[in-house]
């Protein structure tokens, strides 16, 4: 008769089971380990995967609108146009993309890393081509076409790379402790990620600066020689830009593409055994309905919402106002490396902080201590000192912007878990939605910016701006970006996971895993003895 059938017992002498017994507690112990091992090479290569998002989004925050005005030599409301419809798009794409990954299939590779290796080599190429100059007989309605194409292309294709790498914090470790460990090697490294871009674009570009435009050359009384010779020498120094850009999109491509391998080599992506029970497939609008319904992420990011625009606002205008207002042309891509600098060497202070006294509290004091440095940064005028001073204080507040939001989004993902036992594998949909909010703060900044400068009267590569423009950056880069961390801060007090209610949520969900953990554990030991 075969093994296992009918109702006959299989008579085993005691002795040979009893080495292979193990006591329930020890059981829970050895699986709870198992869940909280990840090594330093594992945390390592996961963090380098967050580069190239930085990398590229710091070159295209810091460079990109005054490379449309000054080297593509775009009207600013082109310029504003391409920026807010970029964003927008970048933004719009983000909950689609979570949600087809979300439905996607468990391959030998995961479900996650698949689509961030495919998307890699399209978003490399895009990416080049959107720092590439057209022929100059291109109309001004025509560059507006190529820039918007390659823009919305290269951020739809980042979005499948930055999506999922986002949402894969919830399948290298089911340990809160492993995943705000991991989340902290990912922050230092995209910090890094930015002053590698900052580094990379600022240093190539800078060494290619093109001379500004006096508005006596502008001017139609000088003399037809002068208007010839300033003209040559423009369109020298302009040529010699374009290929700077380009030089520098190849480096920051290479780069990706580098860090792609590296994390698809060294990464490897774990269902929740949790999930695996009670996954059940799930329309868009449901999933939505069930994500948005969710009072503690609805509260995190409508807070972080006001605290990123603040710090956008900050990023896309620096260059401008270090450039024009402080009367630092040639330095502006080194304070913007001292801020980057200072954020990576803190983000292990922001860590221990938020793990000795809690993450609300280290989001109140992180981001609020920005606020004195940029009401200095404005007060003191044309003193090259101070600016690198306020820039590396200002660089200890954009550590905490950089990994509180990323450290504590996983915590809500693990409440809704709790809430919602019969609806699982929404996490692509968190992080895509959150990444949302994100994008359109960004795009927002960069709008409202460039609008409120065409209004200002903002002159392309002029070497003097009107007063309505150092006063218009002047708001763009304290007082907005002030109140909207104060009001952030405010709204953040709504936000209802405290650190004891996190404890308890990461009590309850390993008990969750242990039960199923040990109900298949339990199986599988009844039928090796039967």
């Amino acid at each position: 008769m075969a093994r296992g059938e009918g109702c006959e017992t299989y008579s085993a002498p005691a002795t040979l089971l009893q080495p292979n017994t193990i006591k329930p507690d020890d059981r829970t112990v050895k699986q709870r380990a198992a869940r909280k091992n990840l090594s330093v090479c594992s945390k390592l290569c996961y963090a380098i995967g967050g580069a190239p998002y930085q990398i590229t989004g710091c070159a295209i925050g810091f460079f990109l609108q005054i490379y449309l005005l000054d080297v593509s030599q775009l009207d600013p409301s082109s310029a504003s146009l391409i920026l807010f419809i970029g964003r927008a798009w970048d933004a719009i794409t983000d909950p689609a993309v979570g949600f087809f990954i979300s439905r996607s299939k468990w391959t030998k590779f995961g479900r996650l890393l698949p689509w961030i290796v495919c998307s890699t080599p399209f978003a490399v190429a895009s990416y080049f081509l959107l720092w590439y100059v057209p022929d100059g007989n291109l109309s001004e309605v025509g560059k507006i076409f190529w820039y918007l194409i390659f823009y919305c292309l290269f951020q739809t294709l980042q979005t499948c790379f930055h999506v999922p790498y986002s949402a894969l914090t919830m399948f290298i470790s089911t340990d809160q402790k492993e995943r705000d460990s991991a989340t902290a090697y990912r922050m230092t490294v995209e910090v890094l990620g930015t002053v590698l871009g900052t580094a990379i674009q600022g240093q190539i570009v800078g060494g290619a600066n093109s001379p500004c435009i006096h508005e006596n050359d502008i001017n139609a009384s000088i003399s037809t020689v002068n208007i010839n010779s300033t003209q040559y020498n423009s369109n020298t120094s302009i040529a010699q830009m374009k290929s700077a850009y380009m030089m520098a999109a190849g480096v920051i491509g290479g780069v990706y593409v580098l860090c792609t391998i590296i994390l698809f080599a060294g990464v490897q992506e774990k269902e929740d055994p949790h999930n695996r029970k009670t996954q059940k497939p799930f329309s868009f609008w449901k999933g939505l309905k069930l994500v948005m319904s969710h009072g503690p992420y609805v509260k995190l990011i409508i807070g972080f919402l006001f605290t990123s625009l603040a710090f956008m606002l900050l990023e896309g205008n620096y260059a401008l106002y270090c450039s024009y207002t402080l009367g630092f042309p040639n330095d502006f891509q080194n304070i913007l490396l001292v801020i980057m600098l200072s954020a990576t060497l803190t983000i292990p202070f922001w860590q221990w902080f938020l793990t000795r006294f809690g993450k609300k509290t280290a989001v109140y004091v992180g981001i609020s201590s920005a606020v004195p440095f940029l009401i200095l940064n404005v007060l003191v005028k044309e003193n090259l000192i101070v600016a690198y001073v306020v820039s590396f204080a200002s660089g200890m507040s954009v550590a905490a912007a950089f990994l509180l939001p990323w450290s504590m989004l996983p915590d809500v993902v693990d409440d809704f878990r709790l809430k919602n036992p019969e609806s699982m594998g929404h996490e692509a949909i968190f992080y895509s939605f959150y990444v949302f909010f994100t994008k359109f703060a960004s795009g927002v900044s960069l709008g409202v910016s460039t609008l409120s400068l065409d209004f200002a009267g903002y002159l392309t590569r002029g070497c003097v701006q009107p007063e309505a423009v150092h006063l218009t950056l002047k708001m763009l880069v304290a007082p907005a970006p002030i109140f909207l961390i104060i009001l952030g801060l405010i709204l953040f007090k709504l936000y209802p996971i405290d650190e004891e209610i996190r404890k308890k949520n990461k009590k309850a969900l390993e008990d969750l895993r242990d039960d199923v953990q040990n109900s298949q554990t339990d199986s599988n030991e009844l039928c090796s003895i039967i």
